[in-house]
């Protein structure tokens, strides 16, 4: 009986045409795949019976040709990303989850780990990393609680029109640099209202329209939350 062939080394003759390592490829990772839909779609997902199902795949097959080592992404990561990008999209067409989708990628639910994980990709060193990230984001919804605030807030309270999320974005900023604002913010729970408005030169009003956006947002910028800052393109408290 032939040893099996490590994943690493499938998914580097599958970029080479070898048609067979990547079939095999593609079967070993199918379950990480349904797993990825299922939790997106919010149902349970099965290959052969949900258009769900064909698209992670297909995804899957795109990350294969994409996937360029010398980058230093992980292929697990590259995989998940575009696996994910395929769905939303899909969903969007069918106009379903229409105002879940952008947070959908954040919303886990607890005991969901590396189980995941099936046969065949426990060797990829980023399965500790986006672990990590589930815990990361778990730990940042406690947080919001609280303060009151709740994921579907910020579906529901984040200004629609860009330089509105850029001026919330500069307050969140502000308050995170700022030890005096941050120790308010983090004691009383709420925004230092009256020394942002002189500070930002911006009225109370607009602080309080889009206050749980910019406390959401402080949070990130204040806390250990690395992979959040960087999928939301924030950078930690300097």
């Amino acid at each position: 009986m032939q040893p099996e062939v490590d994943p690493s080394r499938l998914l580097s003759l599958a970029r080479q045409g070898d048609d067979l390592a990547r079939e095999e490829l593609i079967r070993r990772f199918t379950p990480f795949v349904l797993k990825i839909a299922s939790r997106l779609s919010g149902r349970f997902i099965r290959l052969g019976e949900d258009d769900e199902a064909s698209i992670g795949l297909m995804a899957f097959n795109e990350a294969i040709d994409n996937f360029e080592p010398e980058k230093g992404l992980s292929f697990v990561t590259l995989a998940e990303t575009i696996i994910r990008r395929r769905l939303i999209d899909y969903f969007r067409r069918e106009g379903r989850h229409r105002q879940n989708v952008p947070l959908s990628v954040l919303d886990v639910a607890p005991g969901q780990g590396r189980e995941v994980m099936t046969a065949g990709i426990e060797d990829y060193t980023l399965v500790t990393e986006l672990e990590d990230r589930k815990q990361e984001v778990l730990r940042y919804r406690q947080d919001l609680a609280r303060y009151g605030i709740t994921l579907d807030d910020l579906v529901r309270g984040c200004p629609r029109h860009r330089d509105a999320r850029e001026r919330a974005l500069a307050c969140a900023r502000v308050i995170a640099d700022n030890p005096v604002f941050r120790c308010h913010l983090q004691e009383r729970r709420e925004l230092p209202l009256k020394d942002l408005v002189k500070e930002l030169d911006t009225s109370r009003k607009t602080l309080e329209r889009h206050r749980k956006y910019i406390i959401a947002a402080a949070l990130i910028m204040m806390g250990p939350y690395e992979y959040l800052q960087e999928y939301l393109g924030l950078k930690a408290r300097r």
